[in-house]
């Protein structure tokens, strides 16, 4: 971060405020938090923090991977990318509740670098076999951009936010696109516009979102949520010694309430025991 005045965070305050952080669900605000408090206090450098596959791959940096959605060049990229995630955020997460929408999150964040690497490796081959669709895109510098930002996580979120309201318009450039293509418009059009943003990281993260939406990415993650769900409401038997030292097994009761029936049929044998001992 460059110390001085920071107008964009001051716009994202401003922002957060118009919203109310009250109105604000409470993954989009802790995740909106530490985009901003890294920021402040980055973990790495943005340099240190990007993506590409020379610094991943070959020089084996993993760690950036994880580093890059959360960090960001300047409080102006900082500010587009919050004010985007606040808006998508807020709808998605009260759509999909907190617990699934951070888990979309965090799967968005790591699988969106894997796509933007295989991308890239792409893009080299193309290269390599002297590929005429070479000529027609500038694939040498595409191919040793090194990434940054959260903008391919954003623009899988507008894929998913998208494929739930099919039939609405996006406004692009005050014309209005039809949701299903809405990614892929904004996407030629934010790198023919700004030619300092990663095309590939944004084409990524469409990807990542089609991924979601028409793949198979759903459903694996709602299989690893199911075998998660079910290990902690379903623990193995432990083994345990008695205190006559033969071991055995934890008796697990099947559901809260069927404990609290065995409890209360205890209580009512022993208080039916107890009057049957006055009247002797």
């Amino acid at each position: 971060m460059q110390w001085g005045f920071q107008l964009g965070l001051l716009l994202l305050l401003v922002q957060l405020f118009q919203e109310g952080l009250g109105n604000i669900p409470a993954v989009t605000l802790a995740v909106l938090s530490f985009n901003v408090y890294l920021y402040i206090f980055p973990a790495a450098p943005p340099l240190k923090a990007c993506v590409s596959l020379q610094q991943v791959y070959r020089y084996k940096e993993w760690r950036r991977l994880f580093l890059s959605p959360l960090h960001h060049v300047d409080d102006w990229h900082l500010y587009f990318n919050m004010a985007s995630f606040l808006w998508k955020g807020v709808r998605l997460e009260r759509r999909l509740g907190g617990g699934w929408f951070l888990y979309l999150l965090s799967v968005f964040s790591l699988l969106y670098g894997l796509v933007y690497l295989l991308l890239q490796a792409l893009l080299e081959e193309l290269i390599h076999d002297s590929d005429p669709l070479v000529s027609l895109i500038d694939a040498s510098s595409l191919s040793r951009e090194c990434a940054v930002g959260f903008s391919g996580v954003l623009f899988a979120l507008k894929v998913v936010s998208n494929h739930y309201d099919p039939g609405g318009v996006t406004y692009v450039l005050y014309t209005r696109v039809s949701n299903r293509f809405a990614s892929w418009v904004e996407l030629l059009l934010i790198y023919l516009i700004a030619p300092g943003t990663s095309l590939v990281g944004h084409l990524a993260g469409v990807l990542v979102g089609l991924l979601y939406t028409l793949g198979p990415l759903k459903t694996i993650m709602k299989t690893c949520a199911e075998l998660v769900s079910s290990d902690i409401n379903n623990p193995r038997p432990s083994s345990y010694f008695s205190s006559s030292g033969q071991t055995g097994q934890r008796e697990t009761a099947g559901s809260a309430e069927e404990l609290r029936r065995r409890r209360l049929r205890r209580f009512e044998q022993e208080s039916s025991n107890q009057m049957r001992r006055r009247r002797l």
